[in-house]
C-alpha cells in the first residue's frame, strides 16, 4: 500500500462549500465542523434534519438576521425558557438561508445540543434566555446541507497558511 503525501492528503479531507443558490465562496471548511457527537444517535438525527454544525465560520461571508420569539419551549428535560432568540444566517451575495447561529452555555454537552436542536423545527434553536450568571458561553453554527455545494475552484482546498 503506497501512502499519499501529508501535504496532499490535507486538502484531500478538507473540503471548503460555497452558497447552494449562487456559487459564493462561504470560506466555510469542513474541518470547522463540530464533531463530538459523531457516531451517536443524536448525531444521525442531526443529519436526517438536513444540518451540520460547525465551530466556527467566516462572519464576514454571511448576513446576519436577529430575532427573538416568545413562546415557552424546552431547552431539556429539567428546563424551558419563554424567550428563544436566534439570529439567521444570510448569504451575502443573494440573501438565501444557510443556516443559524445560537449560543450555549460550555458546560451543556455538544451533542444534547444537537439532539435538542434536531428534534424541533429547523427554525428553533436552542439558546439561554437569561443572564449568564458567570458561565462562559460559545456560539454554534447549525448549517443547512442543503444550502450548501462544495466549491468547485480547486485552490478554495488549500488551507490558508501564512
Amino acid at each position: 500500500m503506497v501512502r499519499s503525501h501529508h501535504s496532499h492528503s490535507s486538502s484531500i479531507h478538507d473540503v471548503t462549500y460555497s452558497c447552494g443558490y449562487c456559487g459564493y465562496a462561504l470560506n466555510l471548511c469542513s474541518s470547522a465542523r463540530n464533531t463530538a457527537g459523531i457516531g451517536s444517535t443524536k448525531y444521525g438525527k442531526q443529519i436526517k434534519k438536513g444540518v451540520v454544525a460547525f465551530l466556527a465560520v467566516d462572519e464576514t461571508r454571511f448576513t446576519r438576521a436577529d430575532e427573538v420569539t416568545c413562546a415557552p419551549h424546552f431547552r431539556s428535560a429539567r428546563s424551558w425558557g419563554l424567550f428563544r432568540r436566534r439570529s439567521r444566517l444570510l448569504c451575502r451575495k443573494c440573501g438565501g438561508r444557510i443556516g443559524a447561529v445560537y449560543e450555549e452555555e460550555k458546560e451543556e454537552d455538544d451533542s444534547a445540543v444537537l439532539s435538542e436542536y434536531g428534534g424541533s423545527d429547523d427554525d428553533d434553536l436552542p439558546t439561554s434566555s437569561g443572564s449568564s450568571g458567570g458561565a462562559s458561553r460559545r456560539r454554534n453554527f447549525v448549517i443547512r446541507i442543503s444550502a450548501l455545494q462544495p466549491s468547485s475552484d480547486d485552490s478554495a482546498a488549500v488551507p490558508f497558511s501564512l
